[in-house]
């Protein structure tokens, strides 16, 4: 997919939960979002990046966006339930979920993959997802259109060594996914998911250090395919996994890919 050009206003009415608001991709997302009429909940561990993303919005002209502030890794049911009612409460309907937060600690053989890591990348990456999604389920069902959607990772489809529970997490979450797309295909509710590809995350640096900064672009050349998914413009779109990288070459290629 490439070359999609959302209207202006596309979102305008929708409230949409995003994880992992606070930098990367989740951030990129929110932007993007706000941009084009959502009304955002911003969810991220520390605070004062939610509050960065806050100002960008509201200096950007887009609606006043909601902080909430939560550790995805020690987060219990009852949080993620608390936190669908508390979106009941103060915003009344929501129309979108996506789950851009991720956890990759180090890159390391199975054989000495530290425990407590293995648990926490499992529980953030795959266990947290399902919980939201769950929360957040009666409020989309009540939308009289509403998307969820997944940003998942090439290593999901392909098993590589040394990348741990990262990878068996992303792997559980495309599965997750899908079988979310299926169970909801008679509601109102569609389900896909983003292979977001290589940009330029904090995450993406740790992992291969030697690569030239610019070499990858900004994570702002992914905001059309996620506000597509999330958008009128996709309604016939169900269960798809859509891999970013031909999106990103073009995009490079024309000068959009945010390389700075």
């Amino acid at each position: 997919m490439s070359r999609y050009e959302p209207l202006a206003d596309c979102l305008q009415g929708r409230a949409v939960l995003v994880t992992g608001a606070g930098e990367g991709v989740g951030r990129a997302v929110a932007l993007a979002y706000a941009r084009y009429g959502a009304e955002v909940v911003l969810l991220g561990r520390t605070v004062s990046k939610l509050e960065t993303v806050y100002d960008e919005i509201v200096k950007a002209g887009g609606r006043e966006p909601a902080m909430y502030p939560m550790d995805l890794s020690g987060a219990t049911d009852g949080d993620h339930r608390e936190l669908a009612a508390n979106v009941r409460e103060k915003i009344g309907h929501l129309e979108g979920l996506v789950h851009c937060a991720a956890a990759l600690e180090l890159l390391t053989p199975l054989e000495f993959h530290p425990v407590d890591v293995w648990d926490e990348t499992l529980k953030v990456n795959l266990t947290a997802p399902f919980l939201l999604t769950q929360a957040c389920l009666p409020l989309l069902k009540e939308a009289a259109d509403s998307a969820i959607v997944f940003a998942s990772d090439e290593c999901a489809g392909t098993a590589k060594g040394y990348w741990g529970a990262y990878a068996v997490s992303k792997a559980g979450l495309n599965n997750l996914a899908t079988m979310w797309a299926q169970e909801l295909s008679d509601t109102s509710v569609r389900v896909n998911i983003i292979d977001t590809g290589p940009v330029r995350t904090a995450m993406r640096l740790r992992t291969h250090p030697g690569a030239p900064l610019s070499f990858w672009p900004l994570p702002e050349v992914l905001a059309p395919l996620f506000v597509y998914f999330m958008g009128p413009d996709s309604r016939g779109e169900r269960g798809r996994l859509e891999k970013a990288h031909e999106w990103i070459e073009w995009a490079m290629d024309t000068g959009q890919g945010g390389l700075g």
